[in-house]
């Protein structure tokens, strides 16, 4: 059985789809409006644990996440600067370049970390019209009002609202008000009321705004008017981040799913609001579980680009570590711990994966030498008791750490090497180390981080077929002094 921990219970619970074996699966994704960070990693590798042990236990999951292209303001509570047009500002493009750019830097982090890509991925901007509709639902069962800046939903007129947080709406309302970050929007009739439809221009009138969608060159002057804006019966403007996600969960899930996964900060403002939207418009459960992942701190402090302690996965790999080896240190914790993220502790998670690795690989050439040994009983009910201990703690809430200890625990043991091999290769399928395509990676650690992604982007081109444009980064990386061997087993790089 799968116990998994429900933030809206507040209490650990077996776990039975709706609709078994189909799993509903709704995880929030990035705002592309900047680099994606080491923060960012911990939250999409816990999604990506849990979607792997789901299909462990013979699930079917239909996965969906979400790209915020659009919406999110730089104050969660309906003020600020839209990240995304900020974004656009700072470096003088279009907001759909900056879209286009981050996102792609953000899936080459999930292709970095190993991490498994959902089965569907929706862009915000491509969904408005699903968001207005949703709205006009809200509407006409009485949940908004309108007031310069937007239509907003009331959320004294939804009564459970607030239950994922454990507190009432009045406990919220007190807390918000004593918070420095709350600024009250003019014409808000409580503070935990939130946008459903921001204007552009007050009241949603516009005086010469761009027409709906508009895409604005970078030439253009971006610092006057919004470069994203659509029409709707309210007016000109754009949906609110929180309504994103409502939206494209019940468009592409259903209104009920199972399991909604984010970061733990998205608790008291984010997804307390989704279910409020969705329940509201459907008149049912929103979503059945729902699972957060904890803060990561940086030295033991929050992450900050003003205190230099905004990490990404470039920062890792400059100063020597394997990505995989950032995936190790965050499975050593569990996902509703805080962790704090330290050189120190990633020092001992490449130790600790570079040793695994080698007697990982010594155990493959024994396998292939000891073929014919024969298992006695005893050992044979080892493998049996390893295999059943690893699923339990995977099972118990996704325990990796528990995890990680069992695979050195089959290392250690005196079973034979090809049972070692195949049990974690098992559970390498959870783990997500790529476990099976380890070779000796000394001379590949002394690889300087430009080469890697030359190679990186050969592998991308190839993918998609532009054979020519491949083959004019190979030279190039031959030209600085690196060979590319390309064979059934994968693309290595050697120095020449």
């Amino acid at each position: 059985m799968l116990y998994l921990f429900n933030t809206l219970t507040h209490r650990k619970e077996e776990f039975t789809p709706l609709h078994p074996p189909l799993v509903t699966y709704y995880s929030c994704g990035p705002t592309v409006y900047d680099f994606a960070h080491i923060g960012h990693a911990r939250t999409f590798i816990f999604a990506d644990i849990l979607q792997r042990v789901l299909e462990f236990n013979n699930f079917k999951v239909k996965r969906v996440m979400n790209i915020t292209d659009v919406g999110h303001l730089t104050s969660d509570r309906d003020s600020g600067e839209d990240k995304m047009e900020k974004g656009a500002k700072r470096e003088n493009k279009s907001v759909w370049d900056i879209a286009e750019f981050y996102t792609q830097d953000f899936m080459l982090m999930l292709k970095r970390l190993n991490i498994q890509v959902p089965e569907t991925i929706c862009k915000a901007t491509d969904n408005i019209k699903e968001m207005i509709d949703l709205i006009n639902i809200l509407e006409k069962k009485g949940f908004t009002y309108q007031i310069a800046d937007g239509v907003y939903f009331n959320t004294s007129k939804f009564s459970s609202y607030g239950g994922l947080t454990g507190m009432t709406l009045l406990e919220l309302q007190k807390n918000l008000k004593a918070g420095s970050r709350v600024e009250m929007v003019e014409g808000k009739k409580h503070p935990t009321d939130f946008a459903l439809w921001k204007f552009s221009y007050p009241n949603g009138r516009s005086f010469g705004s761009p027409s709906n969608g508009l895409r604005v060159n970078a030439q253009d002057d971006v610092s006057s008017r919004r470069q994203m804006e659509w029409d709707s019966p309210w007016g000109k403007g754009f949906p609110g981040w929180h309504i994103e996600c409502s939206a494209m969960s019940m468009k592409y899930l259903g209104n009920t799913i199972d399991i909604h996964t984010g970061g733990a900060d998205h608790i008291p403002i984010h997804h307390t609001n989704e279910i409020a939207q969705s329940e509201a418009a459907s008149g049912k459960i929103f979503v059945r579980f729902w699972l957060h992942a904890q803060h990561l701190t940086v030295e033991g402090a929050k992450m900050s680009k003003s205190l230099h302690n905004f990490y990404r996965l470039k920062d890792i790999n400059e100063k020597g570590f394997d990505n995989l080896a950032l995936r190790y240190l965050y499975l050593t914790a569990h996902y509703r711990t805080a962790m704090n993220f330290t050189w120190k502790a990633m020092e001992g998670a490449q130790r600790a994966f570079d040793q695994l690795r080698r007697k990982l690989l010594k155990i493959k050439e024994q396998r292939t030498v000891n073929k014919k040994i024969i298992l006695s009983e005893e050992k044979r009910e080892k493998v049996k008791k390893f295999q059943q201990k690893f699923t339990e703690v995977i099972n118990d809430d996704l325990n990796t750490a528990a995890g990680l200890a069992i695979v050195w625990d089959v290392v250690k043991s005196d079973i034979t090497p090809g049972d070692k091999y195949d049990l974690i290769m098992l559970f390498d399928k959870i783990l997500g180390l790529d476990l099976s395509q380890i070779t000796d990676n000394r001379e590949q650690r002394t690889i300087p981080v430009e080469i890697k992604e030359l190679v990186e982007k050969r592998e991308e081109l190839r993918r998609v077929q532009k054979w020519d444009e491949a083959d004019k980064v190979r030279i190039e990386i031959e030209g600085k002094g690196f060979l590319i061997l390309d064979s059934k087993d994968g693309t290595k790089v050697k120095r020449n």
